[in-house]
């Protein structure tokens, strides 16, 4: 390697939070890595980790320095990339957070069809579990972000961004399913589960609640749209979502999304982010470009519009 084996041991410790676990997740000894940190304590002449009873935690002179050291690490690999895409054109990884929803929604089929055409690429894919999307993208864990409702953030640059309209989720056979559009005031008056509260679905849903003049109260509130969905099929309630959450199922006619009527039409945007600061190598680069072409190609469907395939 290029770098001294302690930028790891750091990096391992602020994500662990002790030096055993971190000992035990890179198979060294503790006191090899003890060692190590303090030998570079000395060497910059201050703390970077507040020792406490319960473990580690980083300093604000500790902050600077993972930040400083996972650049370097991520740039590591991505030298790595590079020399391996010498011998092997197109070798590469592209590491990508989005929503619990996208990724258990329509991103499966996607990346299947990318690494199946892309096999000298290798994706590392993770859900946010409700967290902030963009926080991995901006300490440079991963490449890009695709998430709702993300804010302009310093550091962050937008590579795509979408409007995707929030509806209502059916199942088969309901009434207000026969309706192009569907007005809110008759899907208020059926039983609801809705996403929980806080969470980015929510507010916007709360937004599009905001002008009837009495409080809902949904029967259910989870921030599982796996749970969400199922409940809708089963025939138990009605839902609201995006219609990028419900599309693999509405493909199958396990469910059926509808758009609301004018004048509670509400559009939650859909962003691909990366970092401002970090250029995207070849294999984030192909990535990209396969996701957007697919990305368009859903928003057109979702939107009732023909892609550029269908076009004449």
């Amino acid at each position: 390697m290029l770098h001294s084996r302690k930028l790891l041991y750091i990096d391992e410790i602020a994500r662990c939070g002790s030096i055993r676990k971190a000992a035990d997740h890179l198979n060294v000894a503790s006191s090899a890595i003890n060692r190590q940190i303090l030998a570079l304590e000395e060497e910059l002449g201050t703390q970077i980790f507040e020792r406490l009873p319960r473990g580690l935690r980083l300093t604000a002179a500790g902050e600077l320095c993972v930040e400083h050291i996972r650049e370097v690490l991520k740039n590591y690999e991505k030298l790595e990339g590079r020399i391996r895409g010498l011998k092997m054109p197109q070798a590469g990884k592209v590491s990508i957070v989005t929503t619990v929803g996208l990724a258990a929604g329509p991103l499966p089929e996607l990346m299947a069809r990318f690494i199946t055409e892309n096999r000298r690429v290798r994706v590392s894919l993770r859900n946010d579990g409700g967290s902030t999307t963009i926080n991995p993208v901006i300490s440079g864990e991963v490449d890009l972000g695709l998430g709702f409702n993300i804010p302009a953030t310093p550091g962050i640059r937008t590579l795509a961004n979408f409007d995707i309209p929030i509806g209502v989720v059916l199942p088969p056979g309901h009434p207000l399913a026969e309706n192009e559009r569907v007005s809110l005031i008759d899907v208020v008056q059926e039983r609801l589960v809705l996403a929980l509260p806080g969470t980015s679905l929510r507010d916007m849903i709360n937004l599009i609640l905001a002008p009837l003049p009495l409080p809902i109260e949904p029967a259910l509130e989870t921030n599982s749209s796996e749970m969400l969905k199922d409940i809708v099929r089963h025939g138990k309630a009605l839902t609201l979502l995006n219609p990028l959450d419900v599309l693999v199922e509405c493909r199958r006619g396990d469910l059926i999304y509808r758009p609301l009527a004018d004048p509670y039409v509400r559009q939650q945007p859909l962003k691909l982010v990366a970092r401002a600061r970090a250029s995207l190598d070849a294999a984030a680069s192909l990535f990209v470009e396969f996701l957007l072409a697919e990305l368009v190609t859903m928003v057109r469907e979702v939107q009732g519009r023909p892609s550029a395939a269908d076009s004449p």
